[in-house]
């Protein structure tokens, strides 16, 4: 295997799709991203896609000739990836490669209990938030931290509709968890729109993705009825766009929403709602608070930051000695200098 660090090379990494939105903006950074296809489009096997608009260095190799090629990054982003799939499709030279694993989720069974699958001084656990850093147990794993990064909108927040929108997929399926309760509470009292994928049966439309911010800018405001999960890059898009969010204080959200300024977050669903309320019949102060959202968003949430992060990253575990434990300083050269490995 060839080894690009620091010869002007673009480092070519290796992953599966998992989470489309999330390989967009990925796909941003100067490198190259290769991902599996197979016939059947099974999970994580489905290629590019129609639904985003890849560059040319997001490249599909057909599943079987996987073995067949020179990577620099092995990057996992499921247990199904990590525990099945490296060992149908990769060889095992290709399994000993500098090897990320991309963590988007919080944990489920326990929130603050449950053992990440990862157990390995040789790969870098990287987190989306610091919120999931925080709740899963991560072994003795290193870890690390890249905030999302969105690539701002040229389709500016209007505001006209004076209602709210919510965009998570599949909502109904995905539970309490998710907030499909919640949304269906706040619903009953204020007009709020549900998008996105499987939410059809209750209501719901489907956008998809390129057209999304012409549909999502003309609502007055985001709501985010989400008990527990990272940060949704939902969230993330409708600030960049200049919306202000609503939304439970949980999670990382607690870190990004100021009350008053680009939003609201609280525990108590009357309070919310009369925030709501108070933005339907305000489009003046709906419109700066969407203002002072965008502006966090572009320092927090800025595309560049974030693909520097991840090519920085990248070749950091290039440079580590091949099949030996990360040390603590691998991976400090990630998240702009500011994150450490623990």
């Amino acid at each position: 295997m060839m080894t690009r660090v620091g010869n002007g090379t673009r480092l070519k990494i290796f992953t599966w799709h998992i989470h489309g939105s999330y390989l967009y903006y990925l796909s941003q950074g100067n490198y190259d991203i290769y991902i599996p296809v197979n016939d059947e489009r099974t999970p994580g096997y489905y290629g590019r896609g129609r639904t985003f608009p890849f560059g040319s260095n997001v490249i599909e190799i057909p599943a079987d000739m996987v073995k067949n090629y020179d990577f620099d990054v092995i990057m996992y982003q499921s247990v199904k990836n990590y525990l099945v799939d490296q060992y149908e499709i990769l060889t095992p030279t290709q399994r000993r490669l500098p090897r990320v694993y991309l963590e988007h989720n919080t944990p489920l069974k326990s929130p603050f209990g449950t053992r990440h699958t990862v157990n390995d001084r040789r790969i870098c656990l990287v987190h989306v938030t610091h919120y999931n850093r925080l709740m899963w147990d991560n072994n003795r794993t290193p870890v690390t931290v890249i905030e999302h990064g969105v690539t701002d909108s040229d389709i500016p927040y209007t505001g006209e509709l004076d209602k709210g929108i919510t965009v998570i997929n599949h909502l109904p399926q995905r539970g309490r968890a998710l907030g499909w309760d919640v949304f269906q509470q706040v619903s009953k009292q204020v007009p709020v729109d549900l998008a996105g994928m499987g939410n059809e049966a209750v209501g719901g439309c489907e956008v998809l993705h390129p057209q999304l911010p012409a549909f999502r800018g003309k609502y007055r405001y985001f709501f985010h009825p989400v008990r527990h999960t990272s940060l949704g890059l939902a969230v993330c898009e409708a600030m960049m766009q200049g919306l202000p969010v609503i939304g439970l204080a949980t999670t990382e959200l607690v870190t990004v929403i100021e009350n008053g300024v680009n939003g609201w977050i609280h525990t108590d669903l009357d309070f919310l709602v009369d925030k709501m309320k108070l933005l339907m019949n305000d489009p003046e102060q709906a419109a700066r608070m969407g203002k002072a959202a965008r502006e966090t968003a572009l320092k927090r949430f800025n595309i560049e930051r974030f693909t520097a992060d991840w090519e920085n990253l990248f070749n950091a575990v290039c440079a580590n000695v091949p099949g030996q434990p990360f040390n603590a300083d691998t991976c400090n050269a990630n998240v702009s200098g500011k994150e450490k490995m623990m």
